[in-house]
């Protein structure tokens, strides 16, 4: 059970201060909770522990003698700092630990009891087969490398007798300078007096450590506490072990006392003293330098090991002559025997006389087994002596660099004591200076051992906060997958509610009595106001309700247009259920992974150098620019394009157009105020006069007729400059539409003639009948002219013809690949919707059709598969090829149609009879 004693700070003004209270952590909630004492009932307060983190700081080099630096601060979520202060620095390192480690078990084991409820209804329900495989996730745990990083960081600390429940039975650490006092907590003090003595006396009343109703804190077992105390002493022996060892190994076998100290060395002195503080087992030899440092060593440890060999011989020979005197005390024997066996195997019989000829041959084999080991004796003694030779010499060499050593130390003696004599004579006060500056070594050499001690303080310190930090960065990791998740399921939740409203507001409009009965029933006066209901435009006037219901459809979309007509109300039903099929269309793409990402890499990739046209920006433009990044890569599309123009023109260049066209006569101005409002009424932009679009509008279209005068104006380039204007300014807007009119569209496009719009209708039925060979014959066959339709797609480059999320994505891969797109996404339309066109069986249910089904079509994505997808290959050099053909066709016809004219309007003249017939030109003027 985590508990103890801890001083926390408290109070206001002159009260407060750090007070002692008792800590006891809940794993069931992750509270820490704290009392005035242990046998106190009702805790005066507690620190969420979920949602917290730790943070300590190192005691300051001006801090106080009671002030070890053992206090460390919790901060909560909302802003709330507790500080708690433990007795000693052990004791804030074990209670660190522990409520790191609690806050992970118990954030895990929430994550880990959600991932169960979601998968299976028990934990042991886990798949062990086949599909364990497919998901690794229900078994492996999701933090594993956290896991070991927070091993690898981990500070192993043992608690003292002020930490656990045995703590409960010893006094509270008392603190001299806090007043235990608050008047906040007389309450509680004053309900835990009252508890205690309603029941009785101090045997019978509960303590914390037992169950009660309100709360409950379980027994865990005292396991890590003895892995710690015996890692402690484990660590304890090691390092004496350790210690032995480079003391028994750093021994030097000769004595340096004969070395005479007759003067003061201060030198040697500082130095031997700094290396006595630093390591009490090094050798008294380690100051000095050089090779005959080095050399001196490894003759060392070869004369150690010589002697080693010396004994071990020495050994061997004692051996070798035990084994000999025992075989001549044999020998002797023998023979003693074989005198007598002589005398007496007169008369013996032939076994004995064998057995005796046997003993013979054996007393001979010893002998020459004898006479081997007399041998080996001898060459063993010859090695001897030769060790011994080898020994002296080494003593010799030894000793030789023995004196060398000394007269280098005679040698720093003598510096030492000349510079101790440069010393007095610089200066008067020598003994002043001297003493000085042995209290500067002695400042310095307690202040190096500070640094030391603070230095291990922070180390402990940087390994506990990249601890936290992990941990943090884990915990946050948890959180945002588990906000992510509560996203996507709120999103797949609106999605179904936008088409369940969808279906609704269809059912409402079925079961509603046709306009021509006229009886009255109270279903229809229900249904109507159902309708009414349904079709208001969703306010912020009722709060609780928004809370529970999501915004739907609001009055304008994202570019400003109108979501549901205001008119009629057949046409707002209908634009209404086509919102919200849009809408949940596009919060079931929202949850797969968004183009947004890509775009965020891409556009960091190239934060530092310049962008430049590639296969992998072509394929993001075709999947849709995202909104927040769409004004700059608009920009940059039509830099691209009009770059020769804008370098060839003087700085103010629109600003000069725009001043002359106000300020001179303009014969485009009147056409230009006709059209302002009525370019995009559907958009709160254009919408009044006032608007702040219309006047853009008026001075970008009043600019470009006076920059290219043989177009001037025509119907339709407002429509262009109005949807550039929503993402652009208005020199980037002018900019736009040159691109458009001058760049990628031929010439005659947007003149009196339209030659050039004309051409490329006759190149799209080319197209039509190449790509979409079964839809072209059906409108042959019909006999319907859907250029009449397509015209207008063309011209204003879909505005007002598809809706807005598809017009933008549209104008995203015109502006960045050209007219060709136009074409691909004029064919993807009609193939998009090529099934139901094909069942309409006449004529004007077929043209009917075309003038609203591209309102219908709500999927861009599966639109610009088809555009980009299935419509594959198609050359741009194949349509300029097509448009030269058919421009030489339609100059030849505007040519007859010239000349006819001409013809009538001569004959006009000449005769009579037709001087009355005037043509819609003539009319017009």
């Amino acid at each position: 059970k985590l508990c103890g004693y801890l001083q926390k700070l408290s109070g206001k003004g002159p009260l407060r201060g750090f007070r002692s209270r008792w800590f006891v952590f809940d794993p069931r909630r992750c509270y820490l909770y704290y009392f005035k004492g242990p046998q106190e009932a009702l805790p005066l307060g507690r620190i969420d522990i979920a949602s917290a983190c730790f943070s300590y700081h190192q005691p300051e080099a001006g801090a106080a003698a009671g002030d070890e630096g053992a206090a460390f601060e919790v901060h909560g979520p909302n802003g709330a700092v507790a500080v708690l202060k433990a007795a000693t620095r052990q004791d804030m390192t074990y209670w660190l630990q522990e409520l790191q480690q609690k806050r992970w078990e118990y954030c895990n084991n929430l994550d880990a009891a959600k991932r169960d409820s979601r998968t299976s209804p028990t934990p042991s329900d886990f798949s062990k087969g086949l599909v364990a495989k497919d998901n690794p996730g229900s078994i492996l745990s999701q933090n594993a490398s956290a896991e070991r990083a927070r091993n690898i960081l981990a500070v192993e600390t043992s608690p003292t007798d002020l930490v656990g429940e045995q703590a409960a039975s010893q006094p509270a650490p008392v603190q001299p300078s806090a007043i235990n006092f608050s008047l906040k907590q007389w309450s509680t003090e004053i309900k835990n007096s009252m508890s205690s003595l309603r029941k009785g006396n101090n045997e019978n009343r509960k303590s914390i450590f037992y169950t009660t109703e309100e709360w409950e804190l379980l027994d865990p077992t005292p396991k890590d506490l003895e892995d710690s105390m015996a890692l402690e002493e484990k660590r304890k022996h090691l390092a004496e072990g350790s210690k032995g060892r480079r003391l028994s190994s750093s021994a030097f076998p000769f004595d340096f006392g004969r070395i005479p100290h007759k003067t003061r060395r201060p030198l040697k002195d500082m130095i031997g003293s700094s290396k006595n503080r630093n390591s009490s087992d090094s050798s008294p030899t380690e100051w000095y330098s050089g090779n005959g440092n080095k050399l001196v060593s490894e003759l060392q440890l070869k004369y150690q090991s010589q002697q080693e060999e010396l004994e071990k011989l020495k050994k061997d020979l004692l051996s070798q002559k035990e084994l000999v005197r025992l075989l001549q005390q044999t020998v002797r024997s023998s023979q003693y025997d074989k005198y007598f066996a002589s005398r007496l195997c007169e008369g013996v019989p032939k076994e004995k006389l064998e057995l005796l000829h046997q003993k013979d041959d054996q007393i001979l084999g010893l002998n020459n087994q004898l006479e081997k080991l007399n041998l080996e004796k001898d060459s063993l003694q010859q090695e001897v002596k030769n060790l011994k030779c080898k020994v002296g010499e080494l003593n010799e060499q030894l000793g030789m660099l023995m004196e060398t050593i000394q007269a280098k130390d005679e040698v720093i003696m003598k510096l030492s004591r000349q510079l101790s004599e440069c010393e007095d004579n610089t200066s008067s006060q020598s003994g002043a200076v001297n003493s000085s500056m042995a209290t500067c070594t002695n400042k310095e050499l307690q202040e190096l051992d500070r640094l030391k001690d603070n230095l291990q303080g922070y180390k402990t310190q940087n390994k506990f906060l990249n601890k936290e930090i992990l941990e943090l960065s884990a915990l946050r990791r948890n959180a945002e997958a588990r906000e992510r998740e509560w996203q996507a399921k709120y999103t797949s939740l609106e999605a179904k509610l936008c088409q369940i409203e969808s279906k609704y507001l269809i059912l409402l409009q079925e079961m509603k009595t046709p306009v021509c009965s006229e009886e009255q029933s109270p279903a229809r006066e229900v249904i109507t106001q159902l309708l009414e209901d349904a079709l208001k435009a969703e306010t912020s006037e009722q709060p609780e309700q928004a809370f529970f219901k999501p915004h739907l459809v609001s009055e304008y979309d994202i570019y400003g247009f109108q979501t549901v007509p205001e008119d009629d109300d057949e046409e707002k039903l209908v634009a209404k259920s086509r919102a919200l099929d849009l809408r949940s269309l596009s919060l079931s793409e929202n949850r797969e992974i968004s183009t947004g990402v890509k775009w965020e890499n891409y556009l960091a990739s190239t934060m530092n150098r310049e962008m430049m046209c590639c296969v992998e920006l072509k394929n993001l433009i075709r999947s849709g620019i995202p909104h927040e990044h769409r004004s700059k890569m608009w920009k940059w599309c039509v830099n691209l394009h009009v770059k020769k123009f804008k370098d060839s023109t003087v700085p103010g260049y629109f600003q000069t157009l725009l001043q002359n066209a106000l300020e001179k006569q303009n014969p485009a101005s009147k056409q230009i105020e006709l059209d302002l409002l009525r370019t995009l009424p559907n958009n709160k932009h254009y919408s009044s006069p006032t608007s702040e679009g219309i006047q853009k509008l008026r001075n970008v279209l009043l600019a470009f007729s006076w920059r290219n005068p043989d177009i001037g104006y025509c119907q339709g380039l407002n429509r262009l400059v109005a949807i550039a204007l929503l993402y652009l300014e208005q020199e980037d807007a002018f900019w736009c539409l040159v691109t458009i009119v001058e760049v990628f569209m031929p010439r005659d496009y947007y003149t009196k003639t339209l030659l050039g719009s004309q051409v490329d209708q006759r190149v799209f039925k080319d197209l039509m009948s190449e790509k979409l060979p079964r839809l072209h014959a059906h409108f042959e066959q019909y006999k319907v002219d859907y250029t009449l339709i397509t015209f207008n797609w063309f011209l204003v480059v879909f505005v007002d013809s598809v809706v807005s999320d598809i017009l933008f994505k549209i104008w995203d891969s015109f502006l960045y690949e050209g007219p060709k797109v136009i074409f691909r996404f004029a064919l993807a339309l009609f193939k998009y919707k090529e099934e139901e066109i094909l069942k309409l069986q006449d004529s004007m249910s077929i043209f009917k059709y075309l003038r609203y089904f591209t309102r219908t079509i709500l999927d861009a994505r599966k639109l610009t598969g088809i555009a980009f997808g299935d419509l594959n290959p198609f050359p741009l050099r194949q349509i300029r090829n097509r448009r030269t053909y058919h421009l030489e066709k339609v100059r030849l016809e505007l040519t007859e149609l010239e000349a006819i004219r001409e013809d009538f309007l001569r004959e006009r003249e000449t005769c009579v009879e037709k001087r009355d017939l005037i043509s819609d030109d003539e009319e017009d003027s």
